[in-house]
Formats: structure tokens, sequence, C-alpha cells
């Protein structure tokens, strides 16, 4: 089955219409708030972390982050990429995949039309499109020129249009991560009675701190947790090898032995193809050392940052949807996959029918 529910649809058309630039999420919070309420949960807001709960919140936990790739006013009519400056990088170090892509997409975002808002409210402040993006020489990091945009001032996020498309049988648009947000979500609408955490600036390598606290203040002694996310693909027949991606670990940790298997186990039960990245890009990378070039990044994720550092107050694994075209505005991911994740989802929290 390649379709998905109407009102998932639905919830997803909206939020991937309301703004969450790195570092200017509080409006979308606020709408995030509202939609999950509606559905029965229990709400409560942290610093960098929305968390929504069910009855039995102990009983499954599932982790997104909900912040998008957009820019933020750095002075009169200067505009940069808001999760360099929302993460505190200077430069460009080259030493993760985001940085890896973003400088071979640099010149994707010409004519790409954006609008500015109030990091808080939401409130609108304007729009133009995008007129130049370079790397600055000087600063060593993605400058972006803009149309009718002079009015801003220093602080002010201005994020992609956006609206989501269905092509040849794949969802498109800025998906990442507002597709596997919007399934936790819809989670509750189908019965769900775990623990939903919904965090801020993981494009900015910073949301596993906000995660951290809140563990700290309030994690049992077991703190099994399964972070949701789209995984990137070069091409869209390398994506469609596999509806579901699992990892063994990142660059910074391994993940959980036990929960890993036990997704890998709902996978095959359900008949759903798989793949586990790491693996891929292992592979990947011994290809590469035969032919004399550099290895690829295993990648940061928000699960392996939080592993790394909670010294072993928290650990579990991840699932991930396998998207193209990252962090543009054309990021796809198939219906096919997006409906076997919610097949996994389901099957975890021990709902029968998605």
């Amino acid at each position: 089955m390649n379709t998905l529910p109407s009102s998932l649809l639905d919830i997803l058309k909206s939020l991937i219409r309301s703004p969450s630039v790195v570092g200017a999420e509080h409006s979308f919070f606020r709408i995030l708030q509202r939609e999950l309420e509606d559905r029965g949960a229990r709400v409560t807001w942290y610093e960098g972390v929305l968390v929504a709960q069910g009855n039995d919140p102990m009983s499954l936990m599932f982790s997104a982050h909900i912040d998008r790739h957009g820019l933020i006013c750095t002075g009169p009519n200067e505009f940069q990429y808001a999760a360099f400056v929302s993460g505190g990088r200077s430069d460009l170090l080259g030493n993760s995949v985001s940085e890896e892509l973003m400088l071979q997409i640099v010149d994707r975002f010409a004519d790409e039309g954006v609008f500015a808002y109030d990091p808080w409210s939401g409130a609108y402040r304007g729009q133009g499109r995008i007129v130049n993006a370079y790397i600055c020489p000087f600063r060593n990091n993605l400058i972006f020129e803009l149309s009718d945009m002079s009015h801003l001032v220093a602080g002010t996020p201005v994020a992609f249009q956006d609206k989501l498309r269905t092509e040849n049988g794949r969802l498109c648009g800025q998906l990442d991560n507002v597709l596997t947000a919007a399934m936790l979500v819809y989670l509750f609408e189908l019965g769900f009675q775990g623990t939903a955490f919904f965090t801020a600036q993981e494009e900015a390598g910073r949301s596993w701190r906000y995660l951290l606290e809140w563990f700290r203040r309030f994690g049992g002694t077991t703190n099994q947790l399964v972070v949701v996310d789209t995984s990137p693909y070069g091409t869209v027949e390398l994506a469609n090898q596999q509806q579901l991606v699992l990892r063994h670990r990142d660059a910074n940790a391994s993940f959980n032995v036990e929960l890993t298997e036990t997704l890998r186990q709902v996978c095959e039960r359900l008949q759903l193809s798989y793949n586990f990245k790491d693996s891929y890009i292992d592979g990947e990378n011994r290809k590469l050392a035969a032919a004399g070039l550099p290895p690829k990044s295993l990648g940061s994720t928000e699960l392996g940052r939080i592993v790394a550092a909670s010294g072993g107050l928290v650990d579990g694994t991840t699932l991930q949807i396998p998207t193209t075209a990252y962090h543009t505005m054309n990021e796809s991911a198939d219906l096919g996959a997006c409906t076997a994740f919610l097949e996994v989802l389901a099957e975890l929290a021990g709902i029968r029918k998605a």
C-alpha cells in the first residue's frame, strides 16, 4: 500500500507551511502544541524540547527534531545559513555530512522564494527571493543575497517558502524533519500512550543537550529512545533499494544492540525492506579507499550525540526514511517508504491499525 491516511497528510501539509528555522523554532512549537493537545496528548514545553505524553509515558519513547534549514539576518541586508550561526560555527570545517553536502548544493538555492517571520509569534515580516548564494572567502561561510529584505533587522529568521507536493509516487518538499515529526503527531491520533520528544536546533548540533537535560531530570534507569528522521541518498534508485534505514552506529557512538535488533525483527515480520546506513557507508568507503579517495562521514545523529554524552543514562536506536535531494526544497521520500515507516511505529506502539 503506497497511500498515506488523509489526516496524516493534512498534518504534514499544515506543519510544512509553518516556519521552523534552526534557532527560531518557538512559533512552530506553539503550532505543534495545539496539534498534539487536539489529539489528547499532555504537552510540556522545556527549553529546546516539546514533550508530548500519553497515559503510559515510559512505555515507549520517540524523538524527532523539528528545526529546518533557513537563513538568519546577521546585519543590514546580510543573511547567513542559520544552522551555522545557531551552532556558533564561524566557518565550515567540512567534518559532517551536512557540511559536505552544503558545499555541493550552494548553487541550488538560486531564485528560491523566502519569507521572514517573528521567531516567537510567527508573525509575517515580508517575502523575497534568493538572488545569490556563495561561500565568503573571508568568513568561509555561506552568505546569501536576498531581494526585498533590506528592512529586516539582525536576528530575524528567514524561511524557505514551501508546500507539500506529490510527484511520481514521492512526497516532495523540505521534509527533513517535519515528515517524521508529523508521523509522531498522527501516532497520538491513533492512540499512542508513550512519549514523543520534539527537539530544536538538531541541524546546529545542539538538540541532544536539551533532550539530555530532560532525561537527567525525569528519566528512569532504562531510557531506550527511538530517534526518527530522514536519511539522505544520492539518487532515487539508491533510496528505493530499501524502504527503511536502520543503524548500528554513527560517528559518535554505537547504538543499543537489542533495540536495533527489535527494529530489524519488526521489519522482517512486516516484510519491509531495510538497510543499515553505517554498513552501506562502510561499503562505499572501501570503494573510495581502493580508488585513493577520502572516506564519507558516518554522520552525526541526535542519538549518537546523546549516547556519547549521557554516560549510560540514555541509549537507543534510530529509524529513518530514505530520501533524496537532502537539505533542499525538493527532498523526496517514496510513499511506500513513508507507509512502511508508519507501520513500524504502530507495531512498536502496539497499535494494530495505522
